[in-house]
């Protein structure tokens, strides 16, 4: 019998350790108005963390485009802190569950699991000696614990509230205190350990949403939805002043970071400022004006060495300058919201990565260094499904909201002119040679040339689902539902019926033509994936297993010779068109969501995106 085993299994699996994670372009904070937002500072000064969905990110607060994403948590995490000696990083979900895990680890392993309150975890905090932590935040029967991190065991007692606790800190230095804010109105002082109610501090008319001690143990801060920040005496939890008399800011107050030597800290508003403040004159040494949009309040805010950290609501992270209070050093842009397309160009010699999210965004980012910006002007307003570069320089966009963009990638601005409006939700977009467009729409097949529609193919008989146009601009094949590829030749401004069709395993999900047009690769839901060689009158060149659930995304390398596919399991697979056998294997590309984008920068480097809004790079080697 033992002839009979096939010898090709193990080059495959040998395949599979052929490829290397070069970059990670890591998603913003998720961010929700009226909600603050925490940032989690390292104590080494590194690096500082935040969360999206089930991710936590951690970045090099010098280099944010260094970055890395830890993905273990099942529910949504709302916090996430590191312990005082650096090793660990607590990060607290939606379910009330406490994940203490290492930082020092590539694979950051899981140390211990709690789960003390039974709601969403709010706020994190440690004593300096990394022995024992408070969390708080949403609850059944109580709003918050301290427990020691190596057993869980109990060492207090978060009592005295009666709605959900937003924030908490302990004093680092003996004897310990305890403080936190709530929804209630009221703040809540504790000593210990073991931790034990003392009395409630009524200063505030509003939410509670920060509480913060100084470094140095001396005071303690605590803001919130009424514009107050309160300072009391960090042994005693005596009022000592009010920052700024009655108001320190016009709006609420979601975040308070201190100085490292104590004698000032920041506040991030609602009233789309951050304001840095002397504690013990109690007045405004400078205020940072983010903007006059919504999307400019500020929910966070972090002081780390000499950096100065706050989030806008928008997600964008900005780097505070404070001999320029107008204008920050530097603004992390990106993605906050899932991610769904991508495409790259080469401009200048580097190469870009464009990238369309669920809420209508683009970003470009240069492949390289990750630095990354947004175009100018107002852009489309819901989810951006696909997007390529035409040969005149020019990113070929559609969105959900009914229309088509052009959109000049050396002006990088919207131009309002440049938009053709849809009858129907576009589903796809190609671009072609001479200023030809194809977008498939629900119902609808529509030409376009030189920014216009000329031509629309209704009444098809099948429901279209994604459209290609050869790079010469001669044919047009379109995929339906039905598992039929329709092919049309493009003459002058119309499509024409070219009277053939192709036949595959079921409804296209996706396709396209290699860059020198001598293939046609299609996937479709039924995990198939099928390349067509043209010149042979669109003969099955290869037809490609491995998918364990819908493949939705197709790629061709720069080579021509390789494409590759994502799916619905969460695997990348990279298919050499000459042989079905052989195939490269990523799986995990993005641990939590399938991908739902890919992009060759070069023959042998891959861009892979995501539901967790984050841009990967990896090397593949054959």
């Amino acid at each position: 019998m033992m002839q009979h085993i096939s010898r090709k299994q193990p080059s495959c699996l040998r395949a599979a350790n052929k490829q290397k994670q070069e970059h990670v372009f890591a998603s913003l904070p998720q961010m929700e108005r009226g909600v603050s937002k925490v940032i989690g500072g390292d104590p080494k000064g590194n690096n500082f963390l935040y969360t999206n969905g089930k991710c936590v990110i951690i970045r090099d607060i010098n280099n944010p485009a260094k970055a890395d994403i830890y993905t273990e948590h099942a529910h949504t995490v709302g916090v996430a802190k590191y312990s005082p000696s650096g090793f660990y990083i607590a990060s607290g979900d939606a379910s009330g569950k406490i994940r203490i895990w290492d930082t020092t680890q590539k694979e950051h392993l899981l140390k211990y699991e709690y789960t003390p309150i039974s709601g969403k975890v709010k706020d994190i905090a440690w004593t300096e000696d990394s022995k024992r932590m408070a969390v708080v935040g949403e609850g059944r029967e109580k709003f918050g614990a301290v427990f020691l991190w190596d057993t869980g065991s109990s060492v207090g007692d978060v009592s005295g509230h009666s709605k959900l606790i937003n924030s908490v800190d302990i004093r680092q230095k003996r004897p310990y205190r305890l403080a936190t804010g709530s929804d209630d109105t009221t703040g809540s002082f504790f000593e210990g350990p073991p931790f034990k109610f003392k009395f409630t501090l009524r200063d505030h008319t509003q939410f509670i949403n920060c509480v913060r001690f100084s470094p140095d143990g001396s005071h303690f801060a605590m803001a919130g939805a009424d514009g107050q920040i309160i300072v009391y005496d960090g042994g005693n939890g005596q009022r000592v002043s009010s920052l700024g008399g009655e108001k320190a800011h016009r709006g609420g107050i979601y975040a308070l970071s201190w100085s490292s030597d104590s004698s000032q800290l920041i506040s991030a508003s609602g009233d789309k400022t951050v304001k840095l403040w002397d504690v013990g004159a109690g007045t405004a040494v400078t205020t940072f004006n983010m903007g006059s949009e919504v999307m400019d309040q500020q929910l966070g805010c972090l002081w780390q060495n000499e950096h100065l950290l706050s989030i806008s609501l928008s997600g964008y992270i900005n780097y505070l300058d404070k001999n320029n209070p107008d204008r920050p050093i530097r603004i992390l842009k990106g993605h906050s919201k899932s991610i769904q397309c991508v495409t790259v160009h080469k401009s200048d010699g580097r190469q870009y990565i464009y990238s369309g999210s669920h809420d209508g965004h683009i970003n470009y980012w240069d492949a390289e260094t990750g630095e990354n910006d947004c175009f100018s002007g107002k852009g489309h307003s819901n989810q951006v499904s696909q997007m390529v570069v035409n040969d005149t320089e020019e990113l070929v966009t559609c969105s959900m909201d009914d229309t088509a963009r052009y959109i000049d990638l050396n002006k990088k601005d919207y131009s309002v002119s440049d938009v053709v409006k849809m009858d129907s939700q576009p589903k796809s977009i190609s671009a072609a040679a001479g200023g030809l467009s194809l977008a498939v729409c629900f119902g609808q097949v529509v030409l376009m040339k030189d920014k216009r529609k000329v031509f629309a193919l209704d009444n098809l008989g099948y429901e279209p689902e994604v459209g290609v146009l050869n790079p010469s601009g001669t044919t047009a094949a379109v995929g339906g539902a039905d598992g039929v590829i329709s092919l049309y030749s493009v003459q002058g401004t119309t499509l024409k019926d070219a009277g053939q069709t192709l036949q595959v395993e079921g409804m296209v999900t996706d396709m396209a033509y290699s860059n020198d047009g001598a293939y046609l690769a299609v996937i479709v839901d039924k995990k198939v994936a099928t390349a067509f060689s043209v010149a042979d009158n669109y003969s099955v060149k290869n037809v490609f297993y491995g998918h364990h659930a819908k493949p939705v995304t197709l790629a061709w390398s720069p080579d021509n010779e390789h494409f590759a596919t994502g799916g619905m399991d969460m695997m990348v697979y990279i298919w050499t068109v000459s042989d079905a056998d052989k195939r490269i294997k990523l799986s995990d590309c993005h641990r939590l969501h399938h991908v739902s984008g890919l992009a060759w920068t070069d023959a042998n480097t891959l861009v892979t995106t995501s539901h967790d809004a984050s841009i990967k790079q990896w090397t593949i080697t054959y």
